[in-house]
């Protein structure tokens, strides 16, 4: 824990209802502070794989008993619905692929629930991510850290935290690995101890993303035609929604090689495919950046980018366009980048910073760009 939570604080732990958060509450615990557990109710759900629904709540209840510490429900159903989920279902319709977790970190659990901590009188909230936040005394800044388990880091999502939030956060367990976090709530005879990790996107149970759009917002599944790169009509889709870039399967068409999604276009309401070498891409422009280990840089930087939480780290360029847009160009040939999603900028261990990809300049001269 940071140095200037080293005396008894009290300390607003996010209460997922899964192992990680039940291990923050209870390190904090035994540390001596005064720790509040708080669930957030976000969405209503019955499923058990979820860490917003009604079991989750349940799970954080019975661990706050054993642990000894105050439970409250937070209900943020509204605010979670305007913020998170309509940004979800407007980024579909306009032909990108959202990342709800960037946004709901940074507008809900570490921003709606940072305004309810300071209503209770604590100093800090904590959370369960597998990631760290140390402050840098040269620089003045609140670092972001990956976790020490890298199979399971979370820094990747928490990308757009603002510094008055990092300063305002603990992160216990980052320097635990998965295995670890989960032999101390076996210790503690935690009752979530084994329990599943959550899934993706906890506001979808069957990660059917498409089908749960089309349930809430009927008039985005629009049929319309499938293009070559060439502007060549193969077919028909059943609405933009069903598919993402670098797509393969479920296009519905034959042809004589295998063909991916290489760009959507919205105005057209038309899927693009190619070949697999047209889903590759040098360069992106991404906006609403944050920058976290550093102030914006004034000249082109090098660093570690990746395009998705699961895609290698790949050195790239990134040049200021202004305040919350920059060029990013890797050094290597990018598989489906996706307008809509992460890019990440790291150097070691610490995130520089990230933003949200607005636009792709494919590879090859052939390629469309999607806008």
């Amino acid at each position: 824990m940071r140095n200037n939570a080293s005396k008894k604080k009290r300390i607003v732990v996010a209460m997922s209802g899964g192992v990680d958060s039940a291990i923050a509450a209870a390190l904090l615990k035994a540390e001596g502070h005064d720790v509040i557990g708080v669930t957030m109710h976000i969405w209503e759900s019955d499923a058990s794989g979820t860490c917003c629904g009604l079991p989750a709540i349940e799970d954080a209840r019975k661990v706050a008993w054993k642990l000894g510490i105050p439970h409250y429900v937070l209900n943020l159903r509204d605010v979670f619905f305007c913020e998170v989920v309509s940004y979800f279902f407007e980024e579909y319709k306009q032909g990108r692929t959202p990342n709800p977790c960037v946004r709901c970190n940074r507008t809900i659990k570490f921003g709606a629930l940072l305004e309810k901590a300071r209503e209770l009188g604590a100093d800090f909230i904590a959370s369960g991510h597998h990631a760290r936040i140390e402050p840098d005394r040269q620089s003045g800044r609140y670092l972001l850290k990956k976790g020490t388990d890298r199979h399971k880091d979370q820094s990747y999502f928490l990308y757009a935290l603002q510094q008055e939030q990092l300063a305002h956060t603990l992160m216990p367990i980052g320097n635990l690995t998965k295995d670890r976090v989960r032999e101390m709530a076996r210790e503690l005879d935690l009752p979530v101890a084994m329990k599943p990790q959550s899934q993706e996107i906890c506001f979808i149970p069957d990660e059917s993303y498409a089908d749960f759009i089309r349930a809430h917002a009927p008039d985005a599944a629009k049929p319309g035609p499938i293009l070559d790169v060439q502007g060549n009509l193969l077919g028909q889709h059943r609405g933009i929604i069903y598919h993402t870039i670098g797509q393969r399967k479920g296009l519905g068409i034959a042809a004589e090689k295998p063909l991916y999604v290489t760009a959507i276009d919205p105005r057209r309401n038309a899927i693009i495919v190619g070949t697999k070498a047209e889903t590759y891409s040098r360069e992106l422009v991404a906006s609403e950046l944050n920058w976290i280990a550093i102030a914006r840089p004034a000249q082109p930087l090098t660093v570690k980018a990746k395009v998705r939480y699961r895609h290698p780290e790949t050195e790239a360029t990134v040049t200021p366009l202004n305040d919350r847009r920059a060029r990013v160009v890797f050094s290597q040939p990018q598989m489906a980048i996706t307008p809509g999603q992460a890019v990440v900028f790291y150097h070691g261990d610490s995130v520089l910073g990230g933003g949200t990809i607005e636009m792709v300049t494919p590879a090859t001269s052939t390629g469309t760009k999607r806008k």
